[in-house]
């Protein structure tokens, strides 16, 4: 009999690959999908049209009554949720009630980062948000199972993070350039999270995956052959001075985005985030893209 899972967040980036990758596993497959998306949208239009998969309108901050049906018969829950508290801290909490007073046993948190349970609180305003709704688990009955994967590799050219600049031409970084961190593609991400939902053994544990591990300086080497451009490192400073950095910024920050870009970078060029035990063995059937191989099918 095959494992029934639902997903939420299951339109997004994250969530839409979830889907797929447990479909294609043999999983009974529910997608959460708000009334804006009853269709599927487009990232799970091809699968409603095939049956694939049972879309269940409704929202994670649904009144518990509301949410608990929507879960019955569910055997496991993967959260793929972005957003703010509303969606992090109260939609999982409320996620992770509806699921207990269902009888679902087991859930996925949406934690897909750097080791969050290394951080203190304060180290990364996003990934608090992650570490405040995971306390929920504490004094429920439906055993978590946290999906580490290190910083996804799309993130690396994104203008917020301040360290790829094709067009200027540069490479920056903090730190001495020796730290490894741990990065992973989305659809590698997706592939873990599906087989670790369907793995009854990963249940109250922490499961940590990486694409490929690398310092900076490995890293900038990896973007100019897979780019063919030259680009200039720029050495910014040391851990101590990213931190100091990072205080700064946060004194005069309008938003959190002005600065959580430098929290991720610090998590991972002072290796406290860094993953432990790597759990890619167990999974032989995935093989997940290198850098250098992300940037050239780019």
């Amino acid at each position: 009999m095959s494992t029934t899972v639902l997903v939420a967040g299951a339109t997004g980036n994250l969530g839409s690959e979830i889907v797929t990758e447990l479909v294609a596993r043999g999983a009974d497959v529910r997608a959460l999908v708000r009334p804006s998306r009853s269709d599927g949208g487009d990232r799970l239009r091809e699968l409603v049209a095939a049956d694939a998969i049972t879309l269940v309108v409704g929202d994670v901050n649904d009144d518990l009554a509301t949410l608990t049906e929507k879960l019955r018969g569910v055997d496991v829950v993967v959260s793929a949720l972005q957003g703010g508290p509303d969606v992090i801290i109260d939609g999982q909490k409320n996620l992770i009630r509806a699921a207990e007073a269902a009888g679902v046993t087991r859930m996925i948190p949406s934690d897909f980062s750097v080791d969050l349970h290394r951080l203190e609180f304060s180290d990364n305003v996003f990934l608090d948000m992650r570490k405040t709704a995971d306390a929920a688990f504490e004094h429920s009955a439906v055993r978590p199972t946290s999906v580490l994967i290190g910083a996804f590799m799309e993130v690396l050219l994104a203008p917020f993070m301040g360290i790829v600049d094709l067009e200027g031409g540069t490479f920056s970084y903090w730190g001495d350039g020796e730290q490894p961190m741990d990065f992973t593609s989305i659809p590698d991400a997706a592939a873990y999270a599906a087989v670790a939902a369907l793995d009854d053994s990963t249940a109250d544990t922490t499961v940590s995956f990486a694409g490929e591990v690398v310092t900076m300086k490995q890293l900038h080497a990896a973007v100019v052959s897979a780019t063919g451009r030259e680009l200039e490192i720029r050495e910014l400073g040391t851990v101590e001075e990213l931190r100091a950095e990072i205080e700064r910024r946060k004194a005069v920050a309008n938003t959190p985005f002005d600065y959580v870009g430098l929290q991720y970078q610090w998590a991972m060029v002072s290796g406290k985030g860094k993953l432990r035990d790597l759990r890619n063995a167990d999974y032989p059937d995935i093989t997940p893209v290198s850098i250098g191989e992300f940037l050239a099918r780019r």
